[in-house]
């Protein structure tokens, strides 16, 4: 069976007009080759997340500007899932890790869908504001979920710009998890105020999320001022310290890896729009990091890390001007790829 990496590409804030920020591409490792994919996409199509289906990676997911889209063939055709409420552009998709036809799709603002039956319908979640959302010159988005595997009705939700919400049923109810991140936002050196009126724009700036089977009920969060954890499920929060190991700490994803509960992966840049990025690699669940993108020369921000779920030695990574690099032998070597014509602003990573 051949290995496919797909990346997704999407306009990004201040980026150049000028710039393809558009389509989804599908990478043969072994070939080396890039594939654009439209079959039954829309139009221009943009896509900042992809998912592929647990134990089936023929089934892939992609979210775009038009609402979720499924290829059950591995990228070569899609077809529309059609969502029922005013929002469309999706953000970010989870997929249940014990039930995979439960899937949902975070959109703008704070609206969740949810799916019981792969994605033939789906019911629109209205998680409240919480507090501390920060009004900026762009919307709020729901650009990560993330699922409990031990407590599969724990659902978070990862706000950009406006912090963390869970659920505790599966997405009926959803509770704010912003109050001891709030308070973070008092120290002086994680104050960040760039496009809102408020120094609590970095802390709120959430981006992704991760939850380890090696601990139920800890949850992971990499914001612009670095990575935090939580141990009673987001109610308290710590930071982690990244900047002990790592000269970036402008931390844009966090992930587990599928085959050790305890190792994690981190990407970390100097900004969001930066001409420097790096991956590392942690094997305690955080409590120390090593540098993983040995002989790699990340020229901007590192957007997305993507271990693969089939081969523990799979890892790829993508960052925001077109970079897609991975190793197939666990870090012992590296192979890059830049997206074809030009393509830039990178959100969306998955490989099989």
């Amino acid at each position: 069976m051949k290995t496919y990496v797909y990346a997704g590409v999407a306009q990004a804030f201040g980026a150049d007009k000028n710039t393809p920020m558009q389509g989804i591409y599908r990478l043969d490792v072994t070939a080396g080759r890039w594939d654009t994919l439209d079959s039954g996409l829309p139009e221009n199509v943009e896509v900042r997340c992809i998912a592929t289906h647990p134990g089936a990676p023929h089934v892939v997911y992609a979210g775009t500007q038009a609402g979720p889209y499924r290829s059950s063939d591995g990228g070569d055709t899609w077809a529309a899932l059609t969502l029922p409420g005013k929002e469309r552009l999706v953000w970010s998709l989870a997929i249940h890790p014990r039930d995979p036809q439960t899937i949902y799709a975070g959109t703008l603002g704070t609206t969740i869908y949810r799916s019981r039956d792969g994605g033939a319908t789906w019911r629109e979640l209205s998680p409240p504001e919480p507090r501390g959302m920060v009004r900026m010159s762009f919307p709020c988005r729901v650009i990560r979920l993330a699922i409990d595997p031990n407590r599969p009705d724990d659902l978070y939700a990862a706000l950009e710009v406006g912090g963390v919400i869970r659920s505790r049923d599966g997405g009926d109810t959803w509770q704010s998890c912003n109050d001891s991140l709030l308070e973070y936002a008092e120290q002086p050196r994680l104050k960040s105020r760039i496009v809102s009126d408020t120094e609590t724009e970095g802390m709120m700036d959430s981006h992704a999320l991760a939850i380890s089977p090696a601990q139920p009920g800890t949850v992971f969060l990499a914001n612009r001022m670095g990575l935090f954890r939580s141990d009673d499920g987001g109610t308290r929060w710590s930071e982690m310290g990244v900047g002990r190991f790592s000269p970036l700490t402008y931390a844009r994803d966090i992930k587990v890896s599928p085959h050790d509960p305890r190792t994690m992966y981190a990407a970390l840049s100097i900004a969001a729009v930066s001409d420097a990025g790096s991956l590392y690699r942690s094997h305690d669940l955080g409590e120390s990091w090593q540098r993983f993108d040995h002989d790699v020369s990340i020229d901007s921000t590192l957007m997305i890390v993507a271990p693969s779920a089939a081969n523990p030695d799979r890892i790829w990574c993508a960052a925001r001007r077109g970079q897609v690099f991975g190793t197939e032998d666990g870090g012992r070597s590296w192979q890059q790829h830049r997206l074809p014509g030009g393509a830039e602003g990178v959100y969306a990573l998955a490989t099989a």
